[in-house]
């Protein structure tokens, strides 16, 4: 049983989390295509960030929201240890962003990863989004993969 809850972005298991994806990636895209979000530089009303925990405690994986001036929001850090994937772990932490989302009124999500990450990719169109266009601040990157998904 994993539960899921939401937590400050100083949080020091999302902190480990984050430092564990941001280490999985440097190995798969140089740094010029690692788009990785400073959580400390952005301002707490603008971000919400959620980490699932196993049944002991110990935290299996992360994601946060980044909502935007225009009504949308972005998906950022989502990560799940290895030794946790397989499990659905990913459908929860999505689940539990758009829930965020909409009661923020978000109408868009919007999400960029890297080509690589073929399971991530499976995950997001699986829970309904769509590839679309680099959108701001991003420029198109040969190794990043660009989606969406309209919320009702």
């Amino acid at each position: 049983m994993f539960s899921i809850s939401e937590v400050d972005k100083g949080d020091s298991e999302l902190a480990r989390l984050v430092s564990e994806l941001d280490a999985f990636q440097s190995e798969l895209y140089p740094a010029e295509s690692n788009h990785c979000l400073d959580l400390s530089t952005v301002n707490e009303e603008q971000l919400r960030c959620v980490i699932v925990h196993d049944e002991g405690g110990t935290p299996a994986g992360c994601g946060a929201l980044l909502f935007q001036a225009d009504g949308s929001a972005e998906i950022k850090r989502v990560y799940i240890r290895p030794q946790y994937r397989g499990r659905k772990l990913g459908e929860q932490i999505l689940s539990a962003i758009e829930t965020i989302a909409s009661e923020k009124n978000s109408f868009l999500l919007r999400l960029e990863t890297g080509i690589h990450q073929l399971p991530a990719i499976a995950l997001y169109r699986n829970c309904g989004f769509k590839i679309c266009d680099a959108f701001p601040p991003y420029a198109a990157d040969p190794l990043s993969v660009f989606m969406y998904k309209e919320l009702p």
